[in-house]
C-alpha cells in the first residue's frame, strides 16, 4: 500500500452546508425579519440554522398575507393551531401578537379552544381545529357546517395553508428548544 499526501486543509468555514445548489443568505433572511417584526424571535434564529427552510417559511408567510383571510383571523389561526400542537412558544408568541392586534384576554382564550363570537370567524377556527384533528380527514357534517357558515373554498385552502404553516414553527419549536422570549402563555 503505497502512502499519499493528505491534501491540504482548507481553512473553516463560518458554517457549513450540504453539497448542492447554493443556500440562501442568512443574514439577508435574519435582516428581513428584524426588518418586519423589530427584531429577530429566537424561532426565526434557530430556524436560519437550515437557511432553505427559514427562506420556504418566510415565503409561505409572506404570500398567505395576500390571501383573503385577514390579518386578525390569520392571527387566531396561528393561536390556535399552536394551542392544538401544544407549542408554548408560539402560543406566548401570538397571544402577545394577538393583544397587541386588539384581542381581549377572553377571546384569546376563546380562540385558543377553537371559537370566536363572530359565526363566520368561529366557523373557520372550528373547521381548523378539525382539520388539525383529524388530520385533514373532516366530516362531512363539519364541511357542512362550516360552508353553511360562509366558510368559501379559498377559505378552507388557506386554513389548510395556515395549518402547515403553523405547524412547521410548532413542530420545530419542540424539536429546537429555542429559549422564550415572550411573556409565557402555557399551552
Amino acid at each position: 500500500m503505497s502512502s499519499t499526501p493528505a491534501p491540504a486543509t482548507a481553512p473553516a468555514a463560518a458554517h457549513t452546508t450540504p453539497e448542492g445548489p447554493e443556500q440562501p443568505d442568512t443574514e439577508e433572511l435574519l435582516a428581513r425579519v428584524a426588518k418586519q417584526l423589530g427584531r429577530v424571535p429566537n424561532l426565526y434564529a434557530a430556524l436560519a440554522s437550515g437557511p432553505a427552510a427559514l427562506e420556504g417559511y418566510l415565503a409561505m408567510r409572506d404570500h398567505l398575507t395576500r390571501g383573503v383571510l385577514r390579518p386578525r383571523l390569520r392571527e387566531q389561526l396561528a393561536l390556535l393551531i399552536a394551542q392544538e400542537n401544544e407549542c408554548t412558544y408560539c402560543v406566548s408568541a401570538h397571544s402577545l401578537r394577538g393583544g397587541l392586534i386588539g384581542l381581549t384576554e377572553e377571546q384569546l382564550l376563546a380562540t385558543r379552544d377553537g371559537h370566536d363570537a363572530d359565526p363566520h370567524t368561529d366557523a373557520i377556527l372550528g373547521l381548523a381545529r378539525a382539520v388539525v384533528r383529524t388530520r385533514g380527514r373532516v366530516s362531512d357534517a363539519d364541511r357542512a357546517a362550516a360552508r353553511a357558515a360562509g366558510v368559501t373554498d379559498a377559505e378552507q385552502a388557506e386554513i389548510v395553508a395556515h395549518i402547515a404553516l403553523n405547524t412547521l414553527s410548532n413542530y420545530y419549536n419542540h424539536l429546537a428548544r429555542p429559549e422564550l422570549d415572550f411573556p409565557e402563555v402555557r399551552a
